[in-house]
């Protein structure tokens, strides 16, 4: 059974449940966005987050090594539990959902839009994204083995640009690398890729700028492709779904899914589901994402499943990379879900940037 909840949406102000899981709920409806969702305090915690998270997004690594002006106990303490407590914030915009197509004949056909817009991070944090559609990652593309796509893409953008499909075996004029194999979508220019999705080339893979790639993709060019195969009997039993695009740089320094802790979107299971987990690295950096309470049963690499599965608590994914996992919510509770780059992670000014949580209900 499979439960799709990439249409997710949460409010901010459920920090009760990290505090001792009380008071927590959860909507796992097929169609209906999973919510969690508690009555907590307003907006001076998210404000005081906020202030503490700009800061240590903008230092990140040198937080560790800040040995003069340190805050006192309390008032470390404090900064801390305001940005828990105002997990998961509330901020504009939201990346990855899926993209919607049209037919002509047998083919399906998308639409996108490089555009630079202001992305909230953070609460009242903004910073300018060059995305795909207005947002950050962009939609998730989603397809079938053997379909044949077309994708029309506009450039609104002040540089060239040009989409490669990372991870998918396409013809050699369809890659996206320009002066290799297409010329670059020059501003005001509409470029149109076509191909058909190869037999076997399934699973978890991505689409990404790949001009001016170091800068373009990490303020925002990036988006999960995913191909699902023509049997699914083939996928591992799963009741719901979550995909983590991990990014670093200008888009608030360390980001899943575009947002940066307290904006982060928790990942909400009841107790005994199986939760598919897609990790994918769009960044500059590795990113080992460590779990809390319970194993992750590592399924795929790259899109392709793994002979012989394996177990583990931190998946070091390097840039480029794609994982599939397995997580059995056996543990109830509140449970911590962060980059174990600690620098990317948390600060005396609490936690920032690549931390979220996995929230398992009874």
């Amino acid at each position: 059974m499979s439960v799709d909840v990439r249409n997710r949406s949460v409010t901010r102000r459920n920090a009760a449940g990290l505090l001792g899981l009380l008071g927590v709920s959860a909507v796992g409806a097929a169609v209906a966005p999973a919510r969690v969702e508690v009555s907590l305090n307003p907006e001076a915690l998210a404000a005081s987050a906020a202030a503490a998270h700009e800061h240590d997004s903008a230092n990140g690594a040198d937080q560790a090594n800040q040995t003069e002006g340190t805050p006192s106990a309390d008032d470390m303490d404090a900064m801390h539990e305001a940005g828990v407590k105002s997990f998961p914030a509330e901020t504009a915009g939201l990346g990855g959902q899926p993209l919607d197509f049209t037919m002509d004949g047998d083919v399906k056909v998308f639409e996108i839009t490089c555009k630079v817009v202001d992305w909230e991070v953070t609460p009242g944090k903004f910073v300018e994204a060059w995305t795909y559609n207005g947002v950050t990652p962009g939609p998730e593309i989603r397809v079938t083995e053997g379909d044949k796509v077309r994708f029309h893409v506009t450039n609104e953008l002040p540089q060239s640009t040009a989409i490669h499909w990372h991870g998918l075996i396409v013809p050699n004029n369809q890659d996206g690398v320009p002066f290799i194999t297409q010329p670059p979508i020059k501003p005001g220019q509409t470029y149109t890729y076509e191909f058909q999705i190869r037999e076997g080339n399934t699973g978890s893979h991505m689409y990404h700028s790949h001009h001016n790639a170091a800068f373009q993709v990490t303020k925002g060019l990036l988006g999960a492709f995913i191909v699902e195969p023509k049997d699914r009997s083939k996928l591992p039993a799963y009741d719901r779904e979550y995909t983590m695009v991990l990014n670093d740089g200008p888009i608030g320094g360390f980001s899943i899914n575009g947002k940066g802790f307290p904006a982060t979107h928790p990942v909400v299971a009841k107790k005994g589901e199986r939760v598919l987990i897609r990790y994918m690295n769009e960044g500059l950096m590795i990113h080992p994402m460590h779990l809390h309470g319970m194993p992750m049963t590592v399924i795929a690499q790259d899109g392709y499943p793994l002979p012989q599965p394996y177990m583990c608590d931190t998946l070091n994914i390097a840039p480029g990379q794609r994982f599939d996992t397995i997580v059995e919510a056996t543990e109830p509770g509140v449970w911590a879900f962060h980059c174990h780059i600690l620098s990317h992670a948390e600060s005396e000014h609490g936690m920032f940037g690549m931390v979220t949580a996995m929230i398992v209900e009874e």
